[in-house]
């Protein structure tokens, strides 16, 4: 996924006159996608349920951009292989 950058007029929280804020909502999730590769059927399914469009071509696979992916589930509940399970994510502040 490129970095997009807006630019405004307005000021707010989020965007300045030069430069768009962005927020890394990789840090709000308590559980991670793993893909096992020689599972994936690469049928994209995983990439068209994905509300938070972080799925991403890998070639003979797909596989979450986590510093983007929420930890919804969506994507291992759909796998129709069940390529992707869904682990606990560890943080070491």
């Amino acid at each position: 996924m490129a970095n997009i950058k807006y630019k405004s007029k307005y000021e707010s929280p989020w965007a300045s006159p030069e430069k768009l804020y962005t927020i890394n909502t990789g840090d709000w999730r308590y559980q991670r996608p793993v893909t096992k590769k020689t599972k994936c059927g690469h049928c994209a399914t995983c990439y068209i349920f994905c509300p938070a469009d972080c799925i991403t071509d890998k070639g003979g696979y797909y596989e979450a951009d986590l510093a983007t992916c929420k930890g919804c589930g969506i994507c291992a509940r759909e796998c129709p292989t069940k390529a992707i399970t869904m682990i606990r994510e560890v943080r070491e502040d």
